[in-house]
């Protein structure tokens, strides 16, 4: 989902969890590899939690089913600690020590586009989660793109902010990657759709004095608010906002559809929307399947986070079933997938660009829980 920037911290050590078993990147051995990263510790924890998980359950269900082609799947995990250095550390490790067939970053785009030249250079297929950078798939043929980017999710914002009657939206967004892309989809579609934006406001990691921000944009005269931030600013914002006293509609991103969201909020996003790729009140098997076992597996709330590095795996792993275990089998499974039912929704095909096209889900919080209340399907709006 999602790009995000690190806040200074020092270079950590890598932590692995590996079981010893034979196989290579070739795909040879009784053991295929896949290789995983995510933000186990450092201020995306929560995310690294919800990925991890994610990704666990889709491989510990294909070996439950006996593998892929007799192969037990083995997935090597590193924690990238939300420190971009350790993007290329950690892919050359999957790709010179554990010998992976392809890897799965479930992590921000900073760390994820660090890896994915390692991984092109050495013909590794790397399946971006939910990083949202444009820029990811663009670094050569074997990275893959599996959330819809930023730029598509702004645009998104744009329409439904103007079909619910918004007019003069004001921006409120972090200052990063992720931030930018959003706001720079938003801002493209604003017009588009009939809304004149009466201000950006742009704020650091660690913000916490939003009723300013929110009394700049009153006093800019707007009537809604488009909201582009993580965990720990979303959850100041809407403290702030109900302190404010201040009244106006709020549609935020899937920066904030996190089970550390949740946890923390309570009700106090109630009313409020979201722009994201799960939706939780889905009729689609694949989707329904996904929330009952992972709840089962786990004692936290499904988030689009675990929705995302589960439906990376399972589209590898889908690769390697339909084309091969080789790194040359799964790329080309990759390139080949169609009509692939994953929790997320589905994935008719990946682009040229070895992106998704996939309807942007449109969820509203009713009091501390999320509810499906439609979904953007304009082909205009949703194609990168």
């Amino acid at each position: 989902m999602r790009i995000r920037t690190l806040m200074a911290g020092a270079l950590v050590g890598l932590l692995a969890t590996t079981t010893a078993c034979s196989g290579s990147g070739s795909g040879g051995g009784d053991t295929l590899k896949i290789g995983f990263f995510a933000p186990e510790s450092g201020f995306g924890s929560a995310d690294g939690r919800s990925a991890l998980a994610g990704a666990r359950l889709a491989v510990e269900q294909v070996n439950a089913d006996g593998g892929i082609d007799g192969k037990k799947v083995e997935l090597v995990t590193y924690d990238d600690a939300s420190d971009p250095k350790q993007g290329a550390v950690i892919a050359t490790k999957l790709v010179s020590q554990d010998r992976v067939a392809a890897a799965v970053s479930g992590s921000y785009s900073p760390q994820t586009l660090a890896g994915a030249t390692i991984f092109q250079r050495n013909r590794i297929p790397l399946v971006s989660a939910y990083a949202v950078n444009p820029g990811i798939p663009e670094t050569g043929d074997f990275i893959f793109q599996q959330d819809f980017d930023g730029e598509v999710q702004g645009r998104a914002g744009a329409v439904q902010l103007a079909e619910d009657g918004v007019t003069k939206p004001a921006v409120i967004a972090v200052d990063n990657d992720f931030g930018n892309a959003l706001v720079q989809g938003f801002s493209d579609q604003a017009e588009k759709s009939g809304l004149d934006v009466v201000s950006v406001d742009k704020n650091e990691f660690g913000e916490k004095d939003f009723g300013t921000i929110i009394r700049r944009a009153v006093d800019a005269g707007a009537d809604g608010i488009y909201l582009v931030q993580y965990v720990a600013e979303g959850t100041q914002f809407f403290r702030a906002l109900r302190k404010s006293g201040v009244d106006l509609p709020v549609l935020s991103t899937e920066g904030i559809d996190s089970a550390g969201f949740l946890e923390s909020i309570g009700d106090l996003a109630d009313g409020a929307k979201i722009t994201t790729n799960l939706n939780r009140d889905a009729e689609a098997p694949a989707t329904k399947a996904f929330l009952e076992d992972f709840a089962e597996a786990n004692d936290f709330p499904a988030d689009m986070v675990a929705a995302s590095s589960y439906d990376a795996v399972k589209l590898i792993l889908d690769a390697a079933e339909s084309s091969g275990t080789s790194a040359g089998d799964i790329h080309q499974g990759l390139l080949d997938t169609s009509d692939h039912e994953g929790a997320t929704g589905t994935l008719e095909r990946f682009t040229d660009g070895r992106q998704v096209i996939k309807p942007v889900q449109v969820l509203q919080f009713q009091g501390a829980t999320l509810v499906s209340i439609g979904e953007i399907t304009d082909s205009s709006v949703i194609t990168p």
